[in-house]
């Protein structure tokens, strides 16, 4: 993109916060690459202005947006249409805007399955995973996870009942991967993490710097992966800590630009420069 004209299509991402976001970043620097005029701008929205921010999409016919903290599950009854797996995870992070129609999609779950793969070389298919947390990230990366051929997935949760009744969502409408659910402690947990291939953490334990008291990390084997979506500059606490044990890690900026390349197809109906969007994370995280 050489500059602003009339015909410059606006890209953007609702949150609140939303100046610390670094979506902008890289997929302006796709969108420029890619040769898409467009631009991609961060929108600070309220809880209390969303609805009306909504609104301006229609009124002012922006091209589509992301959708951030705290906005992910309230954004959903104010589209007109939202994608089978985004109504089942119960949040969007994705909306385009077709003809007039906002249309929401979430990209994340699928953002984690393409970051393991690539950063980690593991394919869910017919592997057992433990799942930290069941927030509506978690609910994300589940559905994608068993979308994705694993065998099963154990939710640890420190309430457990919200764990069980997230197991229990999905159980029926994804029979071909077997749930569980289980606390944050206890023998339970040491059983999932001696015997699983990956354990992801969905929590945000780590993201100030903060330690992940109780984990069993005595009884996780060298070859299990370990993926953390938060991301810090030099590493989570828990990643270090499973890197100690062997353990091959990833942390959540190839997550993060992977759900970004989802979201750039959603919108331009084409895929971004390969390798574009993670390189310029790097860049952000490394001068941050």
């Amino acid at each position: 993109m050489s500059g602003l004209t009339g015909k410059t299509r606006v890209l953007g991402i609702f949150g609140d916060p939303v100046s610390h976001s670094l979506s902008p970043a890289m997929q302006n620097a796709a969108l420029q690459q890619a040769g898409v005029d467009a631009i991609y701008v961060p929108f600070h929205v309220t809880p209390e202005q969303l609805s009306r921010a909504v609104d301006g999409l229609r009124a002012l016919q922006v091209w589509g947006v992301n959708v951030t903290i705290p906005h992910k599950e309230a954004i959903c009854p104010l589209l007109d249409e939202v994608d089978a797996d985004a109504a089942l995870i119960g949040a969007v992070n994705t909306v385009v805007q077709r003809s007039g129609r906002l249309v929401g999609y979430n990209t994340d779950g699928d953002g984690l399955v393409a970051s393991l793969q690539t950063d980690l070389q593991f394919d869910p298919r017919g592997r057992r995973i433990l799942l930290l947390g069941a927030g509506g990230t978690s609910r994300s990366v589940a559905v994608a996870l068993a979308r994705a051929g694993a065998e099963r997935i154990t939710i640890a949760n420190r309430t457990c009942s919200r764990a069980r009744q997230l197991a229990a969502d999905f159980t029926t409408v994804l029979p071909g991967t077997s749930f569980a659910a289980i606390g944050l402690e206890g023998s339970d947990l040491v059983v999932a993490v001696a015997e699983c291939d990956l354990v992801v953490n969905s929590t945000s334990i780590g993201l100030q710097g903060e330690d992940f008291a109780g984990f069993p990390w005595q009884y996780l084997s060298s070859e299990t992966r370990c993926y953390d979506i938060v991301y810090r500059r030099g590493g989570t606490p828990w990643l270090l800590r499973a890197g100690q044990q062997g353990c091959r890690c990833a942390d959540g900026l190839g997550m993060l630009a992977a759900q970004g390349e989802l979201a750039f197809r959603i919108w331009t109906g084409q895929s971004p420069p390969s390798g574009v969007m993670k390189c310029r994370l790097l860049a952000e995280v490394a001068t941050s």
